[in-house]
């Protein structure tokens, strides 16, 4: 199948996100939060993300098989640190003669939807693999997948259907001195973001519990 990711359409422009969302890089340390929002998708969701009719046990066998230091891998999270938005970019064994490529796979629960996640996780994920000598972006799906094929299109991918599935192919430009300024800057953007949540939900928490403490006897 990845023969033909040499021949990959090439957009007239690299594909950018219409809405600027903070996406962090997540490490080993977030396996949890992972496996919590894959475990919060509904079937029909991890039918549409995996392909397949997927338990739990088969998700957690995914999430403690995430090598980190080989794939990569990021996060969307919410006020309350929540991770809503995951994309997984599982770099494809190299092979001579053929472009060097990268899986993505994406997922957004309900409450993230319609406000430009699945983009900006897609718009990460191609800036990340630009910067890392990837020359084709890959995404295989079932073809009934609206939402995937939806971003996939609108980011000018070739779409290819066979037998209920879809191969999208997004040929990347090489990186240049923007992107690894854009990545670094996208990187410390989304670490601030996160660290300011993380200090607001700690205050809230504190405030709760004042709230909630009750009255000294006098």
């Amino acid at each position: 199948m990845h023969n033909k990711l040499a021949n990959s359409h090439l957009p007239t422009k690299p594909y950018t996100a219409g809405q600027a969302v903070p996406v962090r890089e997540l490490h080993a340390g977030y396996r949890q939060e992972v496996l919590n929002h894959l475990l919060q998708l509904d079937e029909d969701d991890r039918r549409l993300r995996f392909g397949t009719h997927t338990p739990d046990e088969v998700i957690e066998r995914y999430v403690e098989g995430l090598d980190f230091n080989r794939d990569v891998v990021f996060g969307i999270f919410d006020l309350d640190l929540k991770l809503i938005g995951m994309a997984h970019l599982a770099y494809l064994p190299a092979l001579k003669g053929r472009a060097r490529s990268a899986e993505f796979g994406v997922s957004v629960l309900p409450e993230g939807r319609a406000q430009g996640l699945g983009a900006a996780l897609l718009q990460r994920a191609a800036v990340h693999s630009r910067n890392t000598r990837i020359e084709t972006l890959y995404v295989h799906c079932l073809a009934n997948n609206k939402a995937m094929m939806h971003l996939a299109q609108k980011a000018g991918m070739r779409v290819e259907y066979a037998y209920g599935d879809a191969d999208a192919y997004l040929k990347l430009p090489p990186a240049n001195p923007a992107t690894i300024v854009q990545e670094a800057a996208n990187e410390q953007w989304a670490d601030l973001d996160y660290a300011l949540k993380a200090n607001l939900k700690r205050s809230n928490q504190a405030w709760w519990w004042f709230l909630g403490r009750p009255m000294l006897a006098r």
